[in-house]
């Protein structure tokens, strides 16, 4: 489980006496308070009106009757489950911990994966995106100067912008976030050419002998281009998780990796020249994950990387570019925005594009926000762990446990249909007194 710091105090508005004298309004206040501390500080809980209905089917008596009216709140409420830490905390805190557990499941064994998987070679590797332009950043190859002349500290927001925009390529950096997924896909692919070709056989018998198995996330670096962070595993043959042959190695691995990434490259559209072609950069780490604590910096642990991964699982472009978390109708909208120069201009770059057609698979106005991208934000393979879905199904099935299961004999009817997103002012207001809310803007009841 990663760490928790219990001992922090939230900090809670005062209750003031127009606060009392709205509350005062409900008809059952202490009622409404259990209610929205059921939420667990959701920012965000989603609306649900209709009923549910227990009879009995011998005698047709009303057992149990519920109605979303009669409700303290006026409504159902349910957690709105989104996984990004700048819409609502509370359910990105239970998205990161689930992400850790799956991550932590595939390096370590643990729910319904057998503990072997500790033995086989595992490799952390991150692959990062090429340079479109200098940008400004905190060391260079020579010095802890920047290009610019200056030296950054961390949370300058200069870092990740270019020296020229001027002469930045916007187009490349766009579409090479379009891209990336598919030369995600390239890279798999050479990857498992190359094992293969180091264990002697065609690539179309490697299945026989063994599988590769990943779990990975997409981050944004500050200059807005997507990097993936991914742990690799080699399995036996495919269909378990029986060692692999002898020859595989944490060495192994690592090299193939490394060859791979240097291998793929995905062809791109022709716009105002040649043609475009994606690859990954030369910044690429590949590390080997050991069981054992780190000894130098040199191995990195199992807790480690699914505390890392689990991490960057809630982020998005927002967090590290300072862009949008939402999709643009138009793109006058842009306007409305404070957002940094660069962001902008990515959006604006990925709006144009969109607009030709032989662009048009890309989707690039709807994932403009995105600055291009539109792959998923963690992907795994099938053999790699349980699934978040499987975990969410044993939390829920741990609820039912401690409620009451109705007797065989009765029949249940039950209607919710979606009435809207986020809480009225005032029940915003108490939800934050009793929930200690930590998003500090109030999210205002939309239809």
């Amino acid at each position: 489980m990663p760490p928790h710091n219990r001992t922090t105090t939230i900090p809670r508005p005062k209750l003031t006496s127009s606060d009392l004298a709205a509350f005062a309004t409900y008809r059952d206040l202490p009622g409404l308070v259990r209610q929205l501390s059921s939420l667990g500080g959701c920012a965000q809980p989603i609306r649900l009106e209709g009923h549910r209905t227990e009879i009995n089917t011998t005698t047709g008596e009303i057992l149990r009757e519920l109605k979303s009216t009669k409700m303290p709140a006026g409504h159902l409420l349910v957690r709105c489950g989104n996984r990004r830490t700048t819409r609502c905390p509370s359910c990105a805190e239970l998205y990161r911990q689930d992400t850790f557990h799956l991550m932590a499941a595939g390096l370590r064994g643990g729910k319904t994966i057998p503990k072997q998987v500790a033995t086989h070679p595992r490799v952390f590797a991150t692959l990062t995106a090429p340079s479109f332009g200098p940008v400004h950043g905190r060391r260079s190859a020579t010095s802890t100067r920047c290009g610019c002349g200056r030296t950054h500290t961390r949370d300058d927001p200069a870092l990740g912008t270019p020296l020229n925009a001027d002469r930045y390529d916007y187009t490349g950096a766009v579409l090479w976030n379009a891209h990336a997924p598919t030369l995600w896909a390239r890279f798999m692919l050479h990857l498992r050419r190359t094992i293969a070709a180091a264990a002697g056989i065609p690539q179309r018998s490697l299945p026989d002998i063994a599988q590769i198995s990943y779990a990975k996330v997409a981050e944004y670096q500050r200059r807005g281009l997507i990097h993936f962070h991914a742990v690799i595993r080699l399995d036996g043959p495919a269909g378990g998780y029986t060692p692999p042959p002898a020859c595989a190695t944490p060495e192994l691995l690592a090299d193939a990796v490394r060859t791979a990434a240097a291998s793929a490259h995905v062809d791109g559209p022709e716009i105002d020249g040649p043609a475009h072609s994606f690859v990954f950069g030369k910044e690429l780490d590949v590390k080997a994950i050991r069981s054992a604590a780190f000894h130098d910096g040199t191995t990195i642990t199992e807790g480690k990387v699914a505390g890392y991964v689990a991490k960057y699982a809630t982020k998005g472009a927002e967090s590290a570019t300072g862009t949008l978390d939402r999709r643009l109708k138009l793109i006058a909208e842009l306007g409305q925005e404070t957002i940094p120069d660069h962001a902008a201009r990515m959006i604006r770059t990925a709006w144009a594009l969109g607009a030709r057609r032989d662009l048009e698979h890309l989707k690039l106005r709807a994932w403009a926000h995105m600055l291009g991208f539109r792959g998923h934000f963690s992907t795994k393979t099938r053999a790699y762990s349980t699934t978040l879905g499987a975990l969410r199904d044993a939390r829920a099935a741990w609820h039912r446990r401690h409620i009451p299961a109705p007797e065989p004999t009765t029949l249940v009817i039950a209607h919710w249909a979606y009435d809207g997103v986020g809480l009225p002012p005032d029940l915003e207001r108490l939800a934050t007194l009793v929930g200690g809310r930590t998003r500090p803007e109030a999210v205002t009841a939309r239809a």
